[in-house]
């Protein structure tokens, strides 16, 4: 029999220690789970352990990661939901909070494993200023992910921008699962869902307006260059990205995700538009992004089989697409863009306000 490869025992290894980190993080929460006994389960040793995962924290958060991609495969796999697909932002919003809602425990007694487990992340989150920006921005990608999904189930009807209903109903949601783990039991689920569906006509004085940076953005510069993009996945619906040679491409550092409708809003409508998210720790914060997005896309796509209109996607690079697009070097504060023109880049544009820039290059 043939020995196995370097990279197929370092699979194995990362596959082992992942499965007993799970046990040690979900009997007994991240704070007390130690790395030795992790080490110990996996038959290996501290320092595999730690030549696999730089810190406890990125073993804790891969392990989230990993448990989010698994669910979203089993979502993806499983039947859809009964019933017809919500044909208002009300009946979209109860659907999301519904699905929201049944992940949490109901009582004290159901607080074990998968609930146990997740419940150190906020308190991780709020202990280090590197990842509360990261994460404040996750959280605005998802507002502007789920309001561009309302306002598409809307667009025959009105036109309303939703991302501030949005916002209030995931910071509802989100208080809801912080107090299924903190006080179980308390408040009444279908409350929070009849909330949730209330907020689709409530006036939060929701109107785009130009970023004030608008005019002091970067100019795009015009070039003329071959586009031979990678493969990379859609984070939002689960499968491959095809581009057609027209559009955006975005690459967008963790600390600048909010810039993603700087150029939604800003391009012409139906215009082909991808981002590329990066970030300079791919151990913590990466980890961070890619449970933050799975964990979204899981929620929504039972709800909106049309998710977003198709030309817009989202993609958790490993810096690939990054490369492509001619952004060599990554940090979380990077934003750039390129414009493609008939398969090749037209126009090139970067630092703050690059994304709005050449997303309204015509």
């Amino acid at each position: 029999m043939t020995p196995p490869s370097r990279a197929e025992m370092q699979r194995r290894n990362r596959a082992r220690v992942l499965a007993a980190a799970r046990e040690e993080f979900g009997d007994k929460g991240f704070r007390d789970a130690k790395v030795d006994v992790i080490a110990a389960a996996a038959e290996l040793t501290r320092g595999a352990v730690y030549s696999n995962f730089p810190s406890k924290r990125a073993l804790y958060l891969a392990v989230l990661a990993a448990d989010a991609s698994a669910a979203d495969a089993a979502a993806a796999d499983a039947d859809p939901l009964p019933g017809k697909a919500p044909t208002t932002a009300a009946d979209a919003l109860a659907a999301l909070a519904r699905g929201w809602l049944a992940r949490l425990p109901l009582a004290v007694d159901e607080h074990r494993g998968p609930v146990r487990l997740a419940a150190g992340l906020e308190q991780e989150i709020s202990a280090d200023a590197q990842l509360r920006v990261p994460f404040a921005q996750l959280q605005a990608l998802n507002a502007i992910v789920v309001g561009l999904a309302l306002e598409q189930t809307l667009r025959r009807r009105e036109d309303r921008r939703m991302v501030r209903v949005a916002e209030t109903a995931l910071t509802l949601l989100q208080g809801a699962a912080r107090l299924a783990v903190a006080a179980p039991g308390f408040g009444e689920p279908f409350t929070v869902v009849r909330a949730c569906e209330y907020l689709a006509d409530a006036d939060l004085d929701d109107t785009w307006a130009e970023p004030a940076f608008a005019d002091y953005a970067p100019t795009p510069r015009p070039v003329d260059e071959p586009w031979l993009p990678p493969v990379a996945l859609d984070a939002l619906r689960g499968n491959a990205i095809t581009f057609s040679g027209d559009g955006v491409v975005l690459v967008l550092g963790l600390h600048r995700l909010e810039a993603f409708e700087h150029a939604v809003r800003a391009a012409p409508p139906g215009t082909e538009i991808t981002a590329a998210l990066v970030t300079a720790d791919p151990h913590e914060a990466g980890m961070l992004a890619r449970l933050s997005v799975t964990e979204l896309a899981t929620a929504l796509r039972p709800i909106f089989p049309t998710l977003l209109p198709p030309g817009l996607r989202i993609a958790l690079d490993d810096g690939a697409l990054a490369a492509a697009a001619g952004v060599t070097s990554v940090s979380d504060v990077t934003e750039a863009g390129i414009r493609l023109v008939g398969g090749r880049v037209a126009a090139r544009a970067d630092g703050w306000g690059a994304a709005h820039a050449i997303a309204a290059t015509r």
